[in-house]
């Protein structure tokens, strides 16, 4: 956020307060046709255009319009952030999805503990306590993002068998490189720049077959770390929500929170370092407002009605039926 003052003075430039100056004072001053209004004029303009950006009213006045416009570019800032997150939400699965639902409850919990403090803030949107539970749920969503992704993964290599072809490959090299060094022992050049040829290929998809193996062996750990991290932020959220019922106190919050988002520095981190994952990890609006931890639930569709199929009542509503008949 720019919180460099504005100038005044340029800003008195292309303001309203500045035509109403040299109107009432050049203005006047031309239309009477005489020089001597003509030069008081232009020296009441004069002294306007020095004086003028300087006073209070209309510093105040600048103020607010900067201030709204910075408002209206931050809340466009939140609001493309929320579209994201949401679409994040929306594309996981329905057991994450649940599970991101269920600690937002948990947030939900710590912010009406909090809000009984005496020492609460009296702006919920701007409180820089409630902004870092908002930083902690983006960080669990786009692990949650992450392990979906990185299972996807896995399911499809899973599916293909790699280690078994890697295997067969590496035993179909060294056949195929004892078959080259007995034709070098033979002469039979014609048949070895063959042999030798068919040798390199399927070398190199020994090679194909390594790097995916060894992508298989990185993502695996990836996972692992993953849950790790979910897991760990799962449970430091809930011990806040214990100290914000417990204590009611609200430094013992504040400090709570803050050693777990700086926990988090690691973790943020290694996030960023995921090539793979850009999309998916993108950093939280640099704004002093709120984004929220709340995402819309996706609208649940009701069953397809097929036509030309009668409808079929319910065992219990057919017994109703029968025994009042």
């Amino acid at each position: 956020m720019d919180n460099r003052p504005p100038n005044y003075h340029r800003e008195f430039l292309a303001s309203p307060h500045h035509a109403a100056l040299g109107l009432c004072t050049l203005g006047l001053g031309f239309m009477s046709g005489m020089l001597l209004p003509l030069v008081a004029g232009a020296t009441v303009y004069a002294l306007g255009w020095i004086y003028l950006p300087d006073l209070p009213f209309f510093r105040h006045w600048v103020d607010r319009r900067h201030q709204a416009a910075t408002l209206g570019e931050e809340q466009a800032k939140v609001a493309d952030f929320v579209r994201r997150r949401d679409a994040l939400v929306a594309s996981l699965s329905p057991d994450r999805r649940e599970r991101y639902y269920r600690l937002a409850a948990v947030c939900r919990d710590i912010e009406a503990a909090s809000a009984d403090s005496m020492l609460a803030s009296t702006e919920p949107a701007t409180d820089p306590r409630l902004r870092k539970l908002d930083e902690l749920m983006w960080t669990y969503l786009r692990l949650l993002g992450i392990e979906g992704s990185v299972e996807q993964f896995l399911e499809n290599e899973r599916g293909e068998n790699v280690p078994s072809l890697l295997k067969d490959a590496d035993a179909e090299a060294a056949r195929l490189n004892d078959e080259v060094e007995a034709l070098k022992a033979k002469g039979d050049r014609a048949t070895l720049d063959t042999k030798q040829r068919f040798l390199g290929s399927r070398l190199e998809r020994l090679e194909v077959l390594r790097k995916r193996q060894q992508r298989i062996q990185q993502a695996q750990s990836n996972l692992a770390l993953v849950v790790a991290e979910q897991d760990r932020l799962d449970q430091q959220i809930k011990l806040i929500r214990a100290d914000a019922v417990a204590t009611k106190n609200a430094e013992t919050l504040t400090a709570r929170i803050d050693a777990t988002v700086e926990h988090l520095d690691q973790t943020n981190k290694w996030l960023s370092e995921l090539d793979e994952f850009k999309d998916l990890v993108g950093d939280m609006p640099n704004t002093e407002l709120r984004v929220g931890y709340e995402a819309a639930r996706p609208a649940t569709s009701p069953p397809p009605i097929i036509e030309g199929v009668p409808f079929r009542k319910s065992g219990a509503a057919r017994q109703k039926q029968t025994s009042g008949s």
